[in-house]
């Protein structure tokens, strides 16, 4: 496994241009597999999970064409199997929506359960429902067995979906499984996260009749056919974006971070202005810096889902609380179990306590150069900022939990002024990268 080795204390400067959205092109992905036709989509990342999910979807048949830097052709139409059993199933979580897809697609669906990140239990069972009530049976927790989910529907049947708890997953899920159902599907406390717009805005050019993504009530008109035959292009990647508007405060640097968009980074923005940073904005693009004799001021987050502050940027904004003077508050108020890096964090000299689902830190503290490990993709992107921001040098092993969901991090932080490279295996040998 790949490790990264940072010397830290540098500021960073200069511009970032930010890729695809993760979040967005794995939904993307399984719902293009529902389609009756060809389609191309780019501003697709160049991520592990990413690759992942491509050879996923061609073992069940589809025909996946690179036409580009960022750009694929998909074709769907030889898929010949309701079966995604592949053992990389298990590998990312977002396989899950191929259950959606396959089941819009076949009236049946098999698969593993999907893997991911290990940072708190996250059950199906709200997917399950929706299916269920959309005349699905399999749909039970009994059902499951050996690891192995299988869901059978003579007919999939518009329904009233109120979801329990607001979910990502299974938003858009139920989403992908209503777009060819019989009549209209209505879902009640749907999430609002940029990315289920995205997925919805595509299957909006292929064909589909989806309205209200974005709203906590979206409504879905079945369509026997999606033709596709269109180009799509992915939003950008609003953890990414977030993820380097803090390395350029931590760094006390001056950044300008480009194809993102400015609305999605508000709960960020907000708290870095209350803290004392400068952020100035445009269209597609946001600026950080801080004046030099500027102390920056404690605040407290809570995680929320969107439009609040969203979980994944959770321990990169700790990092960013470490630095700030007196007590300041991090909530996490999504999963159960998202603190476990704080151990890391102390180890490079944070002082952090953690009560229930409240991490208190105190600040500011003076990061100290340390090895550490990336627990899992946003955990690892604290591990990061931790190292651009100490003195000494900080080494990250299983630094390819990180290239889960960050293209090109190392040639993009080196292209700001970051001392950093990528260390093959376990036999030291620094793969050199080419400075910008």
């Amino acid at each position: 496994m790949s490790r990264y080795r940072i010397e830290g204390g540098y500021k960073l400067q200069g511009d970032v241009s930010i890729s695809g959205s993760k979040n967005a092109v794995l939904g993307i992905l399984a719902a293009a597999m529902m389609l009756d036709g060809p389609c191309k989509i780019e501003n697709v990342p160049d991520i592990v999970d990413v690759q992942v999910m491509l050879e996923i979807c061609e073992t069940i048949g589809a025909k996946i064409t690179p036409a580009g830097e960022g750009i694929y052709e998909i074709d769907p139409t030889n898929i010949n199997t309701f079966e995604a059993t592949h053992p990389k199933v298990k590998n990312i979580r977002a396989s899950y929506y191929l259950l959606g897809a396959l089941l819009t697609r076949f009236r049946k669906a098999t698969m593993y359960m999907p893997g991911g990140c290990n940072f708190g239990t996250r059950p199906i069972d709200l997917h399950l429902k929706g299916f269920r009530k959309m005349g699905a049976s399999g749909t039970r927790a009994t059902d499951i067995r050996d690891g192995i989910i299988r869901i059978v529907a003579d007919e999939l049947v518009g329904a009233h979906i109120f979801l329990d708890v607001v979910s990502v997953g299974a938003t858009i899920n139920i989403m992908l499984a209503a777009t060819k159902a019989n009549g209209m599907t209505i879902i009640e406390n749907a999430a609002k996260e940029p990315h289920i717009v995205d997925v919805a805005n595509f299957l909006n050019s292929m064909g589909a009749n989806i309205k209200g993504a974005g709203t906590d009530t979206i409504r879905i008109k079945g369509v026997p056919v999606l033709p596709g035959g269109y180009s799509y292009s992915v939003i950008p990647d609003q953890i990414e974006a977030g993820t380097y508007m803090i390395a350029a405060a931590v760094t006390r640097g001056d950044v300008t971070i480009h194809n993102l968009i400015p609305k999605h980074m508000e709960p960020l923005t907000v708290k870095m202005l209350d803290m004392g940073y400068n952020i100035e904005q445009g269209d597609d693009w946001i600026r950080v810096s801080i004046d030099d004799d500027m102390e920056l001021e404690s605040t407290n987050f809570k995680t929320r889902p969107y439009p609040g502050f969203p979980t994944d940027l959770q321990p990169q904004a700790t990092v960013l609380l470490c630095l700030a003077n007196g007590m300041s508050r991090m909530h996490e108020n999504v999963w159960d179990n998202r603190f476990q890096y704080v151990p890391e964090l102390q180890s490079m000299g944070a002082s952090i306590s953690i009560i229930d689902r409240c991490a208190l830190v105190n600040g500011p503290c003076s990061f100290s150069g340390a090895s550490v490990t990336a627990l899992d993709l946003r955990a690892g992107a604290a591990m990061v900022l931790a190292g651009l921001a100490a003195s000494g040098v900080t080494t990250i092993s299983s630094a390819n939990r990180i290239d889960r969901g960050y293209e090109k991090i190392v040639e993009k932080l080196r292209g700001i002024g970051a001392h950093i490279e990528r260390i093959a295996g376990d036999d030291e040998h620094v793969v050199p990268i080419d400075d910008e």
